[in-house]
């Protein structure tokens, strides 16, 4: 999704350059102006954040890390700017400071994160108040043995963070809490270094799954009696097993590979169980190409692509939605997965495609392309894909605040608005892969989010299962 910063316009390619004097606009890009005109309150668009640290850090100096923070990413502290139905552009409006107080401590209890939470999913900070973020503080015990847990030395606490996915997406408040953390505690925060991935050998490759393609199935609705907003499971897994590198040091696929496969494993499965429709499953993937230090571009940075499933898995169906699913019938998938990522990561393109540069053209006034792009994405819904999958991967910064400890762990959920009504969001830290389930409960209940994520669980687990089988062999 573009990521538009005021530098951009007067310092090219500087992410923490000096401000202007005088007040600076920023046209909205695709991404932005497409998620404004679809904005429902009952679905609101948040992109929600838990971190998890072993200590509590101090108010006030958290506030003020944080508003320096706000400060040094400038493209993440703006408003939208007043606007009317006639002109060609929404425009954002860069702050010179906060407009309100983003850092909140709720008062503390057993109920607190379960609270906040679910303000975090319904309550979207609002685009004429800048920042379009909250953080809270939540601190008080949770329920033991599952993943709402607050244990570290001196009691812990959450930071939970709530984004209005118009103007920031998750990768963009994570590189800010990082400069956050680094003003707060003192200590370099700077993204670890990627190990160097090597070439994987090329290989024949299907074609991947097309937005223009036939109708992909939908997720079996759950609920009689549809509801408002979204639910939302975390979950605290290992890191799927992969086969062993060959002696060229290549893997044949990836964990994203297959969280890809486990996330179409679960969906199969519960329509089967559901006597749900068998089309093909297609899955959209957020691709982010962006640097991770300070320079990196803050907004919306990712683009979406598709990742298809179809008539190559038929054969193998029954095999592959069985209870325990046969590990050779997910070997091959897993191979076949890989060699469509590969495609899809080699090619390039506008990150809503050509129907969103052409949607948000300024030729005509906003309001009437507000009216259009509603009515073509009603339209379209039929052939949207079956659900997303937003795999942020290995958390690439410590988040170290110092006194108040490192992050043990880090969720992110991204919304889950019908037609999908289903996301899966996974990162990775110290060796443990934290996956957020998050649903529309205009088609599931919080019965079925906690089904659908063992089914999610089992299915994972068959993907190490065939990661085993492929090394015996």
């Amino acid at each position: 999704m573009t990521a538009v910063d005021r530098e951009s316009a007067t310092h090219p390619g500087g992410g923490t350059g000096k401000r202007p004097d005088a007040p600076g606009r920023v046209p909205f890009p695709t991404v932005d102006e497409v998620s404004r005109h679809c904005f429902h309150e009952e679905e609101p668009e948040t992109v929600h954040i838990e971190v998890r640290l072993p200590g509590r850090p101090d108010p006030a100096r958290l506030r003020a890390a944080f508003r320096q923070a706000l400060l040094r990413h400038p493209r993440a502290l703006v408003r939208q700017a007043p606007s009317a139905w006639w002109r060609r552009r929404y425009e954002w409006e860069l702050t010179d400071e906060p407009d309100t107080e983003p850092v909140d401590f709720p008062p503390p209890g057993p109920d607190a994160l379960a609270r906040a939470r679910e303000r975090a999913l319904a309550d979207c900070p609002p685009l004429e108040v800048s920042p379009p973020v909250r953080l809270s503080v939540v601190t008080g015990a949770e329920g033991r043995g599952g993943t709402d847990w607050t244990d570290g030395p001196g009691g812990g606490c959450v930071l939970l963070i709530a984004i209005n996915h118009t103007a920031l997406d998750g990768p963009s408040c994570l590189r800010v809490l990082a400069t956050a953390a680094e003003l707060y505690g003192g200590r370099d925060n700077s993204p670890a270094r990627a190990e160097p991935t090597p070439h994987r050998r090329a290989e024949p490759a299907p074609a991947p799954g097309k937005r223009g393609g036939g109708r992909p199935v939908r997720v079996a609705a759950s609920t009689a009696a549809p509801a408002r907003g979204n639910g939302v499971l975390l979950a605290d897994l290992p890191v799927p097993a992969r086969p062993h590198r060959d002696a060229t040091g290549t893997a044949p696929y990836t964990v994203n590979d297959q969280l890809l496969v486990a996330t179409r494993l679960m969906v199969a499965r519960w329509n089967l169980l559901r006597g749900g429709p068998t089309r093909p499953v297609r899955i959209t993937m957020p691709m982010d190409d962006r640097p991770l230090g300070d320079d990196m571009p803050i907004g919306n940075g990712t683009r979406l692509v598709d990742v298809g499933f179809g008539a190559d898995e038929r054969l193998d169906e029954e095999a592959l939605t069985a209870g325990r699913p046969d590990p050779a019938a997910v070997a091959r998938l897993l191979r076949r997965t890989a060699a469509r990522t590969r495609m899809l990561k080699s090619t390039s393109g506008p990150q809503l495609g050509l129907a969103g540069t052409l949607l948000t053209m300024p030729v005509l006034p906003v309001g009437v392309r507000a009216a259009v792009t509603r009515g073509l994405r009603r339209a379209a819904a039929p052939w949207t894909s079956t659900t997303l999958l937003s795999n942020i991967g290995r958390i690439p910064y410590p988040l170290d605040f110092g006194d108040a400890g490192r992050a043990g762990a880090v969720w992110l959920s991204a919304p889950a608005r019908m037609p999908r009504g289903l996301t899966v969001t996974t990162a990775s830290t110290g060796g443990r892969l934290h996956a957020a389930l998050r649903w529309s409960r205009a088609l599931l209940d919080d019965a079925a989010g906690a089904e659908l994520a063992e089914i999610f669980t089992r299915a994972l687990d068959a993907t190490s299962a065939a990661a085993s089988h492929a090394a015996e062999r």
